[in-house]
C-alpha cells in the first residue's frame, strides 16, 4: 500500500506486500513471539517442574492459572444456542465468578472456551481477527466448514502447551446459510475435529450437562425451548462439578446465552435470560434433579 509520497510511514514493509490470508500464518513469519503462549515454556517453566506436573508428584507450574469451565451448545430449527457458565477456577479455588467464555467470531459463527482461560482468550481474539483478515484479503466470508477447519489449524499450533498442562478446548458453533442450519463442531487439544449433531458440551461439568440434553433434547424445540434445555443443563453440570458455576441470583450473574441464525448472532440480555433462570431454580426448589423425559404412557415429562 503507497501513498502519493511512497510507503505509508511507520508499517513494516512485510505489512506492505501482498501475502497469505491466514493472519496467524503471517504474524507466525513477521514475528512468532506474537502467537498465544509465545515463550510460557521458556518462562520459568523447569524441566522438573513439567515432570511433577505430569506425574502428579508435586504441585505443577500451572496450577493456579484460571481454566474455564463448561460451555453447551444444541441446534434448534433454524440455528443454533451456545451457552456457558460464567466460573472460572484456580485449583480449588474460585478465580473469577464473571468469566465471559462464550464469543461471537464473525457475525454468523461464535466461539466457546474451555480450559486455561488466558490462552483461551488470546486464541479467540487471533481467531476473531484471522476471520476478518481472511474476509478482507479475499473478498469473501470463509464457508462455515472453512471457519472450523482454520480452528482446528490454530488448535494444532498449540499441542506444545496442551502437552504440558495448557489446555484449549474450543466448541465452535454457526448457522450456515447454504443448508440454513445450525451446526456444531468440538475439538480435541491436537486439533482434531469433529461435527457434533443435535448437541454437545465441552468442560469439567459437559459429561453432566450432555447427560441432561440427552433427556432434554427434541429436534423441534423452540428458540425459549432450546435456550431453557441450555440452562437445564448447565444447571446439572453445576450440580455435580464444583469447577462450574450455576446461576448466582445474589449477584445476578447468569450464564452467558448466545443464538446464532439466519439474521446474525444475538447474545442475551441479562434482562431476557433472567426470567428463564428464575423459572429453573424455581422449579428445582420442588424438584431438584429436574425434569424428568417423557416415557411410553408416563403422560410426559414432570
Amino acid at each position: 500500500m503507497t501513498g502519493s509520497s511512497g510507503p505509508l510511514p511507520g508499517l513494516p514493509q512485510p505489512f506492505l506486500v501482498p501475502g497469505t490470508s491466514s493472519f496467524s500464518a503471517f504474524l507466525a513469519d513477521f514475528d512468532a513471539s506474537l502467537l498465544p503462549g509465545a515463550g510460557l515454556t521458556r518462562a520459568g517453566y523447569s524441566s522438573a517442574a513439567a515432570s511433577n506436573a505430569r506425574s502428579g508428584n508435586g504441585p505443577g507450574p500451572f496450577d493456579s492459572v484460571p481454566h474455564g469451565t463448561t460451555i453447551v451448545a444444541l441446534s434448534f430449527p433454524g440455528g443454533v444456542i451456545m451457552a456457558g457458565d460464567r466460573r472460572a477456577t484456580a485449583g480449588n479455588v474460585i478465580a473469577q465468578r464473571d468469566i465471559e467464555k462464550v464469543f461471537e467470531a464473525d457475525e454468523h459463527a461464535v466461539v466457546g472456551i474451555a480450559g486455561t482461560a488466558g490462552l483461551a482468550l488470546e486464541l479467540v481474539r487471533l481467531y476473531q481477527v484471522e476471520l476478518e483478515h481472511y474476509e478482507k484479503i479475499e473478498g469473501a466470508t470463509l464457508s462455515l466448514e472453512g471457519k472450523a477447519n482454520k480452528l482446528a489449524a490454530m488448535l494444532r499450533g498449540n499441542l506444545g502447551l496442551a502437552m504440558q498442562g495448557l489446555a484449549v478446548v474450543p466448541l465452535l458453533a454457526g448457522y450456515d446459510p447454504d443448508r440454513e442450519i445450525g451446526r456444531i463442531y468440538s475439538y480435541d487439544v491436537t486439533g482434531g475435529r469433529y461435527e457434533e449433531h443435535m448437541f454437545h458440551a465441552v468442560g469439567s461439568g459437559s459429561q453432566f450437562a450432555r447427560g441432561a440434553l440427552k433427556k432434554l433434547y427434541k429436534a423441534d424445540l423452540s428458540e425459549t425451548a432450546a435456550v431453557t434445555a441450555a440452562l437445564e443443563a448447565l444447571y446439572d453440570a453445576a450440580d455435580d462439578d464444583s469447577a462450574t458455576g450455576g446461576p448466582d441470583l445474589a449477584r445476578k450473574i447468569y450464564p452467558v446465552i448466545t443464538v446464532v441464525d439466519a439474521e446474525g448472532v444475538r447474545v442475551l440480555t441479562d434482562a431476557q435470560v433472567e426470567p428463564l433462570v428464575q423459572e429453573v431454580v424455581r422449579a428445582r426448589q420442588s424438584s431438584p434433579d429436574g425434569p424428568n423425559a417423557a416415557l411410553p404412557g408416563s403422560g410426559g415429562a414432570s
